[in-house]
């Protein structure tokens, strides 16, 4: 069987993938991989074939030879004793936008798999390798965001620090007219840093005054004169009473 896969990204990273074998597993759509070593990889793998399921245990080898990736391998049904015996070869070209896999490969067995025409397994094995080619293009979108830099937060103007010097540049304090802006340019001349620097801010960022406290003032302010009044209504009375003794 001849098949093509197309992976958009550039043939030199389909290559760095193709050549790690745990990478090459985690994109065998159905390959359940156990603890291995080496370019061997051994585990189960769920096959779909005809509206049915065949799951075989066996093992995988990749090669790279000639530019070519060369995977063999073979397995058991898991239930029952049929065999299945895989050669297959991929040569990742470039091509505009992305790589082409020419993937060229023989499959045998004897058991559930002999059951099935050759047309009925001819498709499962395209369906696997275009599923193939879809979990490679995955796996290279994830390097390409964890190679991606983190975007810069621009600075707003609302978050720079306003300084004296910032508020007179141009010649004018915010929210003020030039003339009393040139009062305060005229009233900071001669004075020292340190006092320039201490000096109160104006304009919209001028400080609020606080509300006065009218209420004990304002007792106060009548309880004088009203005492007052009473102190010399008393000395009017009390010298009325004396003359009539």
């Amino acid at each position: 069987m001849e098949h093509e896969v197309f992976v958009p990204f550039p043939v030199g990273a389909v290559r760095r993938v193709l050549s790690d074998p745990a990478r090459v597993a985690r994109c065998v759509p159905g390959l359940q991989q156990d603890a291995s070593s080496g370019a061997a990889l051994a585990g189960r793998l769920r096959l779909r074939i005809g509206g049915s399921t065949i799951t075989y245990r066996g093992a995988l080898r990749l090669i790279e030879r000639d530019g070519s990736y060369e995977l063999s391998g073979e397995g058991t049904e898991a239930r029952g004793s049929g065999t299945v015996t895989l050669a297959l070869s991929a040569l990742p070209e470039e091509m505009p936008g992305g790589t082409r896999l020419s993937c060229l490969g023989t499959v045998s067995g004897a058991g559930r798999l002999a059951e099935f025409d050759a047309k009925t397994a001819e498709s499962a094995a395209r369906r696997l390798l275009d599923r193939f080619g879809a979990a490679l293009a995955e796996e290279l979108r994830e390097d390409a965001a964890a190679a991606a830099p983190a975007p810069e937060v621009p600075v707003t103007g609302e978050d720079e620090p306003l300084t004296a010097s910032a508020s007179l540049a141009g010649g004018a304090l915010d929210d003020e007219p030039p003339a009393e802006a040139a009062h305060a340019r005229r009233t900071m001349i001669g004075r020292s840093a340190e006092e320039v620097d201490h000096a109160p801010p104006r304009g919209r960022y001028a400080p609020v005054p606080a509300p006065e406290t009218t209420s004990g003032t304002a007792m106060l302010r009548w309880a004088a004169p009203a005492a007052a009044i009473a102190l010399a209504g008393a000395v009017v009375v009390t010298r009325a009473l004396r003359r009539k003794r």
